[in-house]
């Protein structure tokens, strides 16, 4: 019999630990009975067959599937509501730019929508109300279910037939057999009478245990490897001691605990080894100055266990702020040769890289030129300065290499003038890192927001060695995916690192004509290895309905996502032809979408209208559809924001990093990106800043207006007009990266006093003004309300 999982707290369950399903007997447990004699035919896998995961996200009622089809040929089309669509991939995790697709080419190009989807795998819970973690599943004798020809898991919307002994794929169409050891006969409605015990038939998200087919090595031990700058200028700003401080912070709650493993490089005109044994009283610093003939010196005890070198690590960090400060070396970088004595260290582990620079690389492999050209800015020549230099391919190369040793690498660049981020960026572009910087970097200023961001990066959950692919149904094409990684193949995303952060977009087009089913499916799966060392496949699957009338499609367009995408296709754009064509081509899709949607719907044959059709002599005087109406203002501000509007006042390098801001954004925190939320404090009620009650209504809050786990009350939000800032109010702008606050001439003493510790600002230095986060009932509530805004997001007021 099927054995339940334990409830959190009974023995062989933690509190909030993961639900580990083992699958049911053959038969299922609700009467189906032994199969037939002889079984039914098929049995495991073929030699070679991979295991697979699936996920889904349960609805409120799992609901009838489609039947089982009749076997021979493709499936015949499926009615829509044999479709439980409740069983759903979580909002968080994916969101889709339009509720259903057009079922023909023809319509999809009238209504002009960019179909696609921005996807999160390892999204957190956003409340508490959330599942803790998605189902855990322990594969049986019989593995992890896949198609035989396009290696799609099974999951809650094939069609099984032959009572339970075939199944097709609902991505390619292909007629399945099912393995003795899967088998379970069907109701009436042709559905597995197992359904409900098999996670991955009535969940949206799931997880498997992985077998051995899925490790190509035993699982790694998490590996972070620092590459620190202490050039003059390292030294001098404070970013040398903020880092230090940032690391040594984060040292009790890097993953793996017992397992992590650590290691240290530090650089100016010659790279700096660290002997971390854990036998020695201090660190063993090994200096190679020969850039050309660069060396290991050391075999050994470069990567070390933490917890068996903590106190030297600790040792190491409390120094490295005052080692370099007596012979500081002035404007002189070897990054290039850093990363490879690094990644020669790193690379039978894999893991974590950090790279902290300070100016632009100019010894060595990987030296970069000065590009600036300020003559160019505003005019169709900018774009060369923000692509890496042509010719120079020596940062992608090293990151492809990184990246096939499962090495990823997190960019943190504190620049003072020209650095070059187009280039450098692509360390963390093609090895699914990330980029982050802090111009102008001053210790007391920027120390606390830097720190606070590098700690949570390395805090944060992570998967090392990952994987990713995303398939669709016969008829449709995944194209062009969006972010931070490298493609293997034509469509394997290669992902050393997948965190929290880390998200993916893409576009759907149509492969044929016209689509033959109801629904069109969508399956992305996720393989990595855990902290804890153990392999596992998250497997995300979704169906989307199909409709031939462009009304249907155009009112189920979620303009949310769909101005996220178009940000993400926005930056592909400019780094192709040039900023004035991302602009011209963001408000053309604009402009037909809303043309589109006030069109209606007409026949079309071969993409012209049916003579005899009732003509609409003034489309142009139909309203905007209210699912539309904040696409022409978001595609303003899109085009208003920093990485795209028009100009001299844009430094490149503040562009560049506004495209990998963009690239990392999911929905959601895009939205505030471009357009930002301005809170009026000075109207907040007395509720706001408080953790919303339990009691009464809290589910049916609108989720706007509270935020973080413990869904702090956000003060009323007020429009971005110039109209709305008055002399006497104080205002709180939020775009989902940094905050401001914008203070009245006239604004109330008591409120200034709480925020600012003074009851005037008149006369006072703007680079000595310090935010009270705490203190009174005020600066309580709105230290409560800074840290919800970005609970993980590791940012702070400006």
């Amino acid at each position: 019999m099927f054995q339940p999982p334990p409830a959190p707290g009974q023995p062989g369950m933690p509190p909030g630990g993961p639900v580990v399903f083992q699958p049911p007997p053959p038969g299922g447990s609700l009467g189906g009975g032994p199969p037939p004699p002889g079984g039914p035919p098929g049995g495991p896998p073929p030699p070679g067959a991979a295991p697979g995961a699936n996920f889904y996200q349960a609805g409120n009622a799992p609901g009838p599937a489609a039947p089982g089809v009749q076997g021979g040929g493709m499936a015949p089309p499926q009615q829509a509501d044999n479709v439980d669509y409740s069983v759903q991939i979580p909002s968080r995790i994916l969101q889709l730019t339009a509720g259903k697709l057009a079922q023909t080419a023809a319509v999809a190009n009238s209504c002009k929508i960019p179909f696609g989807g921005v996807l999160r795998p390892l999204a957190p819970d956003q409340s508490p109300e959330e599942e803790a973690e998605v189902p855990t599943i322990q594969p049986g004798t019989s593995g992890i279910v896949r198609c035989k020809r396009c290696r799609t898991y099974v999951n809650a919307y094939v069609a099984w037939s032959d009572h339970g002994r075939k199944w097709r794929c609902n991505i390619c169409a292909q007629m399945n057999e099912t393995p003795s050891a899967y088998f379970c006969h069907l109701d009436e409605h042709g559905l597995r009478q197992d359904r409900h015990e098999r996670p991955e038939l009535c969940h949206g998200v799931v997880e498997y245990i992985a077998p051995a087919e899925y490790m190509v090595r035993p699982p790694q031990e998490p590996a972070y490897f620092f590459v620190i700058d202490v050039s003059a200028t390292a030294v001098e700003s404070g970013m040398l001691h903020s880092v230090s401080a940032a690391i040594k912070a984060s040292l009790d709650d890097l993953p793996g605990r017992t397992r992590t493993k650590v290691g240290f490089i530090t650089f100016d005109n010659g790279v700096h080894y660290y002997n971390l044994d854990p036998d020695m009283a201090n660190p063993q610093m090994l200096v190679v100055s020969d850039l050309k003939e660069l060396f290991v010196p050391l075999p050994e005890h470069l990567l070390v266990n933490l917890q068996d070198s903590r106190d030297i690590v600790e040792n190491f960090l409390d120094n490295l702020p005052e080692m370099f400060a007596k012979r500081p070396v002035y404007g002189q970088s070897c990054l290039g040769p850093a990363l490879k004595a690094a990644f020669t260290v790193a690379k039978a582990i894999g893991g974590k890289m950090c790279v902290f620079q300070s100016i632009q690389p100019n010894l060595g492999d990987g030296a970069l030129k000065p590009r600036e050209q300020p003559g160019i800015m505003g005019t169709p020549k900018e774009v060369t300065m923000l692509r890496s230099e042509a010719g120079n391919a020596w940062y992608k190369d090293t990151a492809v290499e990184f990246s096939r040793q499962q090495i990823s690498v997190d960019m943190f660049l504190f620049p003072y003038q020209y650095m070059d981020l187009a280039a450098l960026g692509e360390l963390a572009k093609f090895t699914a890192g990330s980029m982050h910087s802090y111009p102008m970097f001053q210790k007391e200023q920027d120390g606390p927001r830097f720190e606070a961001q590098l700690k949570s990066i390395l805090t944060q959950k992570t998967a090392f060695e990952s994987v990713m692919r995303i398939r669709c149904t016969k008829g449709m094409r995944i194209t062009n995916f969006y972010g931070n990684f490298y493609i293997r193949g034509t469509d394997l995303m290669a992902l050393p690192n997948c965190n929290r952060d880390s998200v993916f977009g893409f576009d759907l087009v149509h492969e044929d004509p016209n689509i033959s089913f109801s629904h069109v499916t969508i399956q992305g799966a996720l393989l990595y290895t855990s902290d804890a060392g153990e392999r596992r496949i998250r497997v995300m699957t979704q169906a989307i309905p199909v409709s031939g009338l462009l009304t249907e499609v155009v009112a189920s367009v979620n303009v949310d996502a769909c101005t996220a995408l178009l940000s993400k296709q926005a930056v592909e754009v400019v780094l192709k032809s040039g900023l004035d064509n991302a602009r011209m081509r963001m408000q053309q899709v604009c402009v037909e979408i809303i043309r589109a949607a006030k069109g209606g719907d007409r026949r079309t044959v071969s993409g012209y209208s049916v003579p005899g059709q009732q003509a609409d002599n003034n489309p142009e005087e139909k309203p905007i559809p209210d699912n539309l109406k904040l696409l022409p203002l978001y595609t303003l501000a899109i085009m208003k924001n920093v990485a795209f509007r028009g100009g001299m006042d844009v430094h490149p390098d503040q562009r560049v990093q506004a495209y990998y801001i963009i690239n990392e954004l999911f929905v959601t925190d895009m939205k505030h990106f471009i357009y930002p939320r301005m809170f009026a404090l000075h109207e907040m009620g007395a509720s706001a800043g408080h953790a919303l009650g339990d009691n009464g209504g809290s589910n049916d809050v609108d989720p706007e207006t509270v935020a973080g786990h413990n869904r702090i009350q956000l003060p009323p939000v007020v429009s971005l007009s110039v109209e709305n800032l008055s002399s006497n109010g104080v205002f709180l702008l939020d775009n989902g990266v940094e905050m401001y606050l914008w203070v009245g001439s006239a604004a109330d003493l008591n409120i200034v006093g709480s925020l600012f510790g003074v009851h005037s600002l008149d006369d006072i230095d703007p680079s000595q003004i310090r935010i009270q986060t705490s203190g009174d009932d005020f600066a309580n509530r709105f230290g409560s309300i800074v840290t919800a805004l970005h609970e993980g997001k590791y940012s702070d007021a400006d």
